[in-house]
């Protein structure tokens, strides 16, 4: 018996990680790249609708929600085969999107009409049109569904909105040109990054007000070349990561002292970034170098870069 446990330690020990697959939107060659997060290696490149951006996977993992922002529509794939099933009404311009949990409802950010489409995806029908600021982008929805938030680039405003009324509940104040947010796992605090303004806001999702700013000073490099978009959090809540735009890094941020752990060299221009499951790999979008950097995340060290389409922009990981 006591052999038989050992040479069981022994099987689960060498098992290999599991694979997941990882999805990138090409912006200027209107594809869809898919990686393999075991082998990180391209295993499909797939047509999509004109300018994809905004990347999200069903929770059950089957379907595949892309942007096709001069499309005004969004596109849904089967991710066993990378086929397209569908394109759902999105309203114009549709450039990010949230998804709740049951993954039937998508909140999707308008950038040229200043609003959020609600969207009831079995029935392709718009539950709800919500005002926001001028040049809708970044989404976010609290982990137990109850606020949805918008950034608006132009307006410079967080919008805090009642996922279940649609109205807005406060607008908050934030650097220049925001661009994306991200709940904490507790849903205590809300974290933006504006691109201009080269900050991180840090909100009280109870009271709406600031309770930090976070700015990055990489070394060799101008303020101006500072420009913080996409971000990912650890699911224990305690690291966040910061994609810096044209500084061409990735900053690891310790989200409960809000100090910069460590810069990490990627690509050129990244923008969106996407954590596998086991947390292992970080992934970025890089638009100008039209590659995807890989991080092992352990280690905070870039390992490997994979070509992608041209102007990759956003990056998503199936979820199981």
């Amino acid at each position: 018996m006591k052999a038989f446990r050992l040479a069981l330690v022994a099987c689960v020990v060498a098992s290999p990680a599991s694979a997941y697959r990882i999805y990138v939107t090409n912006e200027k060659a209107n594809t869809i790249t898919v990686i393999d997060s075991d082998t990180l290696t391209v295993t499909q490149t797939v047509k999509a609708g004109r300018r994809p951006r905004g990347v999200r996977v069903s929770p059950d993992g089957k379907l595949l929600y892309v942007c096709a922002s001069d499309e005004d529509g969004i596109q849904v794939f089967d991710t066993a085969t990378m086929k397209l099933l569908r394109t759902l009404e999105s309203g114009p311009d549709p450039e990010q999107f949230a998804m709740n949990a049951a993954g039937d409802l998508l909140y999707i950010a308008n950038e040229d009409n200043a609003q959020v489409t609600v969207l009831d995806v079995v029935k392709n029908q718009v539950v709800a049109n919500v005002p926001v600021g001028v040049e809708p982008e970044g989404m976010a929805l609290s982990p137990d569904g109850s606020v949805l938030v918008n950034t608006s680039e132009t307006t410079n405003m967080a919008h805090f909105i009642d996922a279940k009324t649609f109205r807005r509940i406060d607008n908050v104040l934030v650097d220049k040109r925001p661009r994306y947010a991200v709940f904490t796992p507790d849903g205590s605090r809300l974290w933006v990054s504006s691109e201009v303004g080269g900050t991180v806001s840090v909100i009280s999702a109870k009271n709406r007000e600031i309770v930090k700013k976070i700015r990055f000073d990489a070394p060799g490099l101008t303020p101006e070349e500072v420009q913080p978009v996409g971000m990912r959090m650890t699911r224990d809540g305690k690291t966040v990561f910061v994609a810096l735009g044209p500084a061409n890094r990735v900053a690891v941020v310790d989200a409960e002292t809000f100090e910069i752990r460590k810069y990490i060299l990627v690509g050129q221009r990244v923008w969106h970034l996407a954590l596998t499951p086991d947390e292992r790999y970080l992934f970025t979008a890089n638009g100008n170098s039209n590659d995807v950097t890989v991080i092992d995340v352990a280690a905070l060290k870039a390992i490997k870069s994979i070509p992608a389409g041209a102007a990759p922009l956003g990056v998503a990981s199936s979820p199981n």
